[in-house]
Order: C-alpha cells, then structure tokens, then sequence
C-alpha cells in the first residue's frame, strides 16, 4: 500500500545575473529562488492498483515520482510505500520496488541484455532458480529471446524498451513506477509495451503508478487516475466518473462560409445555441458531438475541476 498524507516538495534554485559583473556578484552572495513543486498532496494506493498519473510539464508528476521511489525527499508531510518510507533506502523497500524512465537506461549498452540481467541478480540477490524463470518469463512474453545476447545498442528503439522492462521486473517488484515508458516508441512498438505491461499487471498485481503524454496509455492500462496542476491534485478518480462530471457540454464543429470554428455548449443550452447559429451565420456544416476524453483532461489540466 501507498499513503500519502500532506506532501510538500519546495525546490530551491541560486539565481544570478547575466555577464562577468554578475558572476563576480555571485562568488559573494547569491541569491535564492524557491520553487513548490508539490503542494500538500494526499493519496492512498492500493496493492494491485495501477493508476495513471496525469499532467502538464512542471505538474509535479515527476517529482511526487522520485519522492516515492527514494531519490528524493519532501519538504514536509509524510509517505509510506509497503510500509517504508522511501528516501530512507532501506535496502528492504529496494528490493521491492522499480523505477522505469522511458528516456533513462539502466542496462550496459556496450554489453549484450544477458550480461546486464547476471549483474542485476547479484546485486538484488535473486536465487538461481527463480533469476531463470524469471528471465524465461519475461522474454517470452516481451517476445525478445533472440536478442538477449547482442549488443544492447543494435537493438532498436522499441526492443531496447522491452529490455528495460526485463532489466526492471527481474526482482518481481511489488511497486512499480514507470514514467513515461513509451516516449519515443513507434505505435507497434507502444502497442506491445502497452500489451506487456496489462498483462504483467494482471498475473502479478503490483502497485504500479504511471505517468504518460500518451493517452492511449491511460486509457488501456489505468481504470483510475490522478490529474495534477502547479503541484495539486485536481482530480481523483475514473475516465467514466469524468465523462460523467463533465460530459454535460456538446462540443460543436461549425463550417460556415468565412470560416471553420468548435465551441463547447452546455447541453441545456443546445438547442438554442444552434438555432442563435443559423440565425447569424450563413452555416454550411454543423456537427455535434460529446466532447473526448483528451479534450476533457486538457480542459481540467488547464483550468482545474471546474464542476464536481
């Protein structure tokens, strides 16, 4: 289980100013710029969960993403991940616990993917027994048994990807962070990360917390999620408790002779929202749709839950 009660990130930054004056001014005295990247957040998962982590550059995404897997720690207020607290680094809580970055490799290039996995089971101790079922397992499902003895950098982009995913899930983790595990990636290759990653989830339920541009992402893999913005949550829950929450607005496609143009339109107001258009437009397309769900999340990314 996953609990956060209260968490704050505040960063500081030493600033100075431009050129060779400003640079001797800062060998003197600096001056310090703080930045809060999260702001008194709660949140509680539970083991077998995976919820996605949505928001903006600079949400907070990544930084409540290294808080919980140790790299860094918080300002204030309290988290707990199976019991540990994370930036303490028990060896106990990293032997249970991975992290996935999409543009960040922890396997050797120069060396084939085997020689990495031999090196990654001394340093989490797994038995032989299970270090080989374990490699069997996953590169059968990942479908990269044949790439397991070349050189990691004549792989491409998307086999690279799966062998981090080996590399990763190795130890049987029973918490997973994966930011952004399919940046970069092809649609096939995204496609079979995405298959991968369902399927791990249902054979071996670990708490798992994703974060991803692509919403393709979300929509497959996570039934809940976290929306962020400037260090808030402003939204915890499910896609169809948003579509419900939000789906009161029809979001019209109107082509008139002059131009082209979408507004969004209460549904209580539809009927004379479309009659105002005819009335003043000369239209000559008008097409009516429920607003999707990328819409919605980048309307409560950019202006917060505006109706709950």
């Amino acid at each position: 289980m996953i609990k956060v009660t209260n968490l704050s990130k505040t960063f500081i930054s030493h600033t100075k100013e431009p050129g060779l004056k400003g640079s001797l001014k800062a060998l003197i005295k600096r001056e310090k710029k703080s930045k809060l990247a999260l702001k008194s957040v709660d949140l509680e998962i539970q083991q077998g969960e995976i919820i996605g982590l949505i928001g903006a550059n600079g949400a907070g995404k990544t930084t409540l993403v290294k808080i919980l897997s140790g790299i860094v720690h918080p300002t204030s207020g309290e988290a707990t991940v199976l019991g540990f607290k994370p930036w303490e680094r028990h060896n106990e809580y990293r032997r249970q616990m991975s992290l996935i970055m999409g543009q960040k490799a922890q396997v050797w290039w120069d060396l084939p993917a085997m020689d990495s996995f031999i090196l990654l089971k001394e340093i989490y101790q797994i038995p032989e027994k299970i270090f080989t079922d374990n490699v069997e397992f996953l590169a059968e499902t990942l479908m990269v048994k044949n790439h397991l003895t070349t050189q990691v950098r004549k792989l491409s982009l998307g086999e690279r990807m799966k062998i981090e995913l080996m590399a990763a899930l190795l130890h049987r983790p029973k918490v997973i962070f994966l930011d952004e595990p399919t940046i970069g990636l092809d649609l096939s290759a995204q496609r079979a990360v995405r298959e991968f990653i369902k399927s791990y989830q249902k054979e071996f339920k670990p708490i798992t917390i994703l974060t991803s541009h692509y919403m393709e992402d979300i929509k497959e893999l996570c039934p809940r999620i976290v929306i962020m913005k400037e260090g808030e949550f402003v939204y915890d829950g499910t896609l169809s408790q948003i579509q419900r929450l939000l789906g009161e607005e029809k979001s019209l496609s109107v082509t008139t002779k002059e131009k082209k143009f979408t507004i969004s339109v209460p549904r209580s107001e539809l009927s004379k929202k479309t009659a105002e258009l005819f009335s003043t437009n000369e239209v000559l397309d008008l097409n009516i749709q429920d607003p999707s769900i990328e819409d919605i999340i980048e309307s409560i990314m950019r202006n917060g839950m505006t109706n709950r």
